[in-house]
């Protein structure tokens, strides 16, 4: 197991990532944990070897509802929470630690906020939340269930409703939902 995928388990269970059960439970038992295995080869694979990591990939894409393309580029530490119906623009650019859940879209947009998000570290994007356009998410920033956001979102903030609206904290409201944090 490579480097940058024992980030993304080490999320799930701590310091287990280094046991090879403990791999092997999570790759076979994990739908979520499963699609990072297959996202994370794929992106790293040679042209040679990327097919086959690729018809991986599509297999879990059928298997879970996830729709996160191997281009997508994500920092270390990600972790799927729930996993159906995520979908990911392929051109998004995602931060480390990061938690997503399901029914959630990260997806570009036309017009006003023409474009694709930028999200910051330690984020968490929770339930049927939807991130559209050429927005900035900072850092240690939590995205409630159903929350709508196509706006800028500064450090350290809660988004809630739809419309979405920032109420922002002193402390980082994704302490508790970062669980097992890669410095």
């Amino acid at each position: 197991m490579n480097k940058e995928i024992k980030k993304d388990l080490y999320r799930y269970i701590g310091e287990d990532c280094n046991k090879i059960i403990c791999q092997l439970r999570y790759f076979l038992f994990t739908p979520g944990f499963q699609y990072i295995y297959f996202f994370r080869k794929a992106a790293a694979a040679s042209k040679l070897t990327r097919l086959f990591w690729l018809i991986g990939l599509r297999f879990c894409m059928f298997k879970t509802g996830i729709q996160i393309p191997y281009t997508t580029k994500i920092g270390p530490g990600f972790r799927i929470v729930h996993f159906g119906s995520i979908v990911v623009n392929p051109q998004a650019i995602i931060g480390k630690n990061f938690n997503i859940s399901q029914g959630a879209l990260i997806g570009n947009a036309s017009g006003k906020n023409k474009g694709v998000p930028i999200i910051g570290d330690n984020v968490c994007v929770n339930a049927n939340a939807i991130i559209i356009g050429g927005v900035k998410i900072g850092n240690n920033v939590l995205i409630a269930p159903g929350a709508f956001v196509n706006f800028d979102v500064p450090d350290n903030s809660i988004v809630i409703g739809n419309p979405g609206k920032i109420i922002s904290r002193d402390q980082s409201p994704t302490d508790k939902y970062i669980v097992y944090s890669l410095k």
